[in-house]
């Protein structure tokens, strides 16, 4: 088995390059009405599965969508609150409110060696884990050949 570290050009695991453009660039862009972020991932191999652990702070599992489809895994995320001009509870007026809406989607190509019927993400103290199972390698056998 071989291993390839996480990268754009990696083959078996890429990032969306816009999620790319997104980190480099998102400060030259006004963003005022919207805010948007791409969180960082950590992309883990073993033996048997790929683990990807994405931190989520501020959200729940009913923000984050994971969905699955030509080897293609995407993580989207809508987080909205209300935007009220005052705190009925505390009755003030808010000076700046920036956590008000945050949205982001990410896309990594997963390699042909998934077995993508067993993918499972679970969701703990701001952190979205999926495990993604690898399937047992193909072994060669050697063929025998008869005569007639």
């Amino acid at each position: 088995m071989s291993s390839y570290a996480l990268g754009f050009s990696n083959p078996r695991f890429t990032s969306d390059i816009f999620d790319v453009i997104e980190r480099n660039f998102s400060n030259y862009f006004d963003r005022s009405s919207e805010k948007s972020s791409v969180p960082k991932v950590d992309v883990r191999e073993t033996p048997d599965a790929y683990i990807l652990d994405m931190d989520l702070p501020g959200m729940t599992e009913k923000d984050v969508d994971v969905s699955f489809k030509d080897q293609v895994l995407s993580i989207t995320a809508v987080k909205k609150e209300e935007k009220a001009e005052k705190d009925p509870e505390k009755g003030h007026k808010w000076l700046i409110r920036e956590r008000v809406y945050s949205s982001f989607s990410r896309h990594f190509t997963l390699p042909n060696d998934i077995d993508s019927g067993k993918i499972a993400a679970e969701f703990s103290n701001g952190v979205l884990a999926i495990r993604i199972p690898r399937k047992e390698e193909t072994k060669s056998a050697k063929i025998a050949i008869t005569a007639k």
